[in-house]
């Protein structure tokens, strides 16, 4: 069972459960204004230790398309397969909104198929 640590706080995680859906466990109001479907980032997640090698080709896209990619990493897009320690980038909180967005579907959405970094920027 993979450790999650985010502010000091750890918690025990099914294996292979969806980042974003972890981290709410935790009673952290991380956003997912998408509905976890790689088209906000507002999921995204700074990783201290931990961080998996494969993504998702619609993360890799959509944090391309933002700048971001190389700095954050997309909750929705990465299951607890490891021991993880991450910042949380957006909260309910942090950005003033009604709700964190509609709620994420178990499975990562829309595909569940992971690359390595490099063999996605091959094209």
């Amino acid at each position: 069972m993979p450790t999650l640590v985010i502010d000091g706080r750890s918690s025990d995680v099914a294996a292979e459960k969806r980042l974003v859906l972890a981290i709410k466990s935790m009673d952290i109001d991380i956003g997912h204004r998408c509905g976890g479907k790689a088209r906000c980032t507002t999921c995204r997640v700074e990783f201290l230790s931990g961080e998996p090698e494969g993504m998702t080709r619609a993360e890799f896209e959509k944090l391309s398309e933002r700048g971001l990619l190389g700095r954050y990493r997309l909750s929705c897009q990465l299951t607890c397969s490891q021991d993880m320690q991450v910042v949380v980038g957006m909260t309910k909180a942090s950005e003033g909104w009604p709700d964190t967005g509609p709620p994420p579907d178990e499975r990562v959405q829309p595909e569940a198929v992971w690359f390595l970094r490099e063999e996605l920027e091959g094209g």
